[in-house]
């Protein structure tokens, strides 16, 4: 039997982080644009609950302290903290926070490798250990565990069921060797599961992560799943999201009961400049206490999937965040920020 809980996003939370891009990150060419988007996460947090900023070095921690007050960022509840990074994509390499037996808040540090190998993550790797020793952070302990694992990874209920996709998961360039029921067993450990739902879907164009849930669907407050919709039949998804919604279908809650579903529009494709697809989800919201952050596109969509997202979380202030400077780097909103529970600071 698990020691550990893992909760739901929308758990009364402490404060969400942010890892600040810097020039040395691929953010380099589109730093300002960038980081505009972060001014306004960091706006609508702090008006909320505390925020932590992770800082690469002092010049940035400095500027910082110049530039957020004058982007309504409440400073009464913002703490920087200087911690070396290589990139900005805090719900990936933050800590996941579970709750003990007793109810304190345990932080649990997986290996973060930049999805497989494919990016340097050295410095990223060794943040989570030096966030701990904080003066600001209060949590029992932290469990280093070996097994490579990405918050964006992982979806739960809060109630001991999770839903993460096989092809990610399993894939052999993050826990080679390891098959499905030994995973399932270190999951059951960890994070107090004790029910899965795997998907097997492939990444969409343009994922770096080989299909992270978070891309894909996500549990509601109410029970219900909202998903990624396509339909348009020309568009490369349609096949694969056809067969998303046919997976998710077929899923039952903790109690056996068919799970509601809940569609999410389809942006118009976005391009890179050099004519790649993006992936531009609106299921990478990221939920903090009494309001919804939803991404946008600059589309026509947009308006639809709020509306879809509020509906399906009421009592939840829905704010809109232009992320399309993200998506230029295979994220969005929900891939920068990792919310930090109660019992944390």
């Amino acid at each position: 039997m698990s020691l550990y809980k893992l909760p739901a996003e929308w758990t009364t939370q402490d404060a969400v982080l942010l890892t600040w891009p810097h020039p040395a990150t691929d953010w380099a060419d589109t730093l300002a644009e960038v980081e505009a988007v972060f001014l306004q996460l960091a706006a609508a947090i702090s008006q909320r609950q505390a925020l932590l900023v992770l800082c690469h070095n002092d010049f940035l921690l400095q500027r910082l302290q110049k530039i957020l007050p004058q982007h309504q960022v409440q400073m009464q509840r913002t703490y920087l903290l200087q911690i070396p990074n290589n990139d900005s994509w805090a719900r990936d390499h933050g800590p996941i926070t579970v709750y003990n037996s007793a109810g304190e808040a345990i932080w649990l540090n997986f290996d973060f490798t930049g999805w497989g190998q494919k990016f340097n993550a050295a410095l990223d790797n060794q943040i989570n250990a030096q966030l701990f020793g904080a003066d600001l952070i209060k949590v029992r302990a932290i469990e280093s565990v070996d097994l490579v694992l990405e918050g964006g990874a992982i979806e739960t209920d809060g109630k001991g069921t999770l839903l993460a996709n096989e092809p990610c998961l399993l894939h052999p360039n993050r826990n080679p060797g390891l098959d499905k029921p030994a995973l399932e067993q270190l999951l059951k450990h960890w994070l107090g599961i004790k029910k899965f739902l795997w998907l097997q879907q492939p990444s969409l164009q343009g994922d770096d992560t080989d299909g992270h849930i978070d891309t894909l669907a996500r549990f509601t407050p109410a029970g219900a799943l909202v998903y990624v919709s396509c339909d348009d039949a020309a568009d490369p998804h349609y096949p694969a999201l056809q067969q998303l919604a046919a997976q998710l279908s077929a899923f039952t809650n903790s109690q056996g009961k068919p799970i509601p579903l809940i569609p999410l529009p389809w942006p118009s494709a976005k391009f890179d400049r050099n004519g790649n697809r993006l992936v531009a989800s609106y299921a990478n919201y990221l939920l903090i206490n009494g309001a919804l952050l939803v991404p946008t596109y600059r589309d026509e969509k947009d308006a639809a999937a709020q509306k879809v997202l509020a509906l399906a979380h009421p009592g939840y202030t829905v704010i809109g965040i232009d992320c399309i400077p993200l998506i230029a780097q295979g994220g969005s909103l929900h891939c920068v920020t990792m919310q930090l529970p109660r019992g944390v600071l």
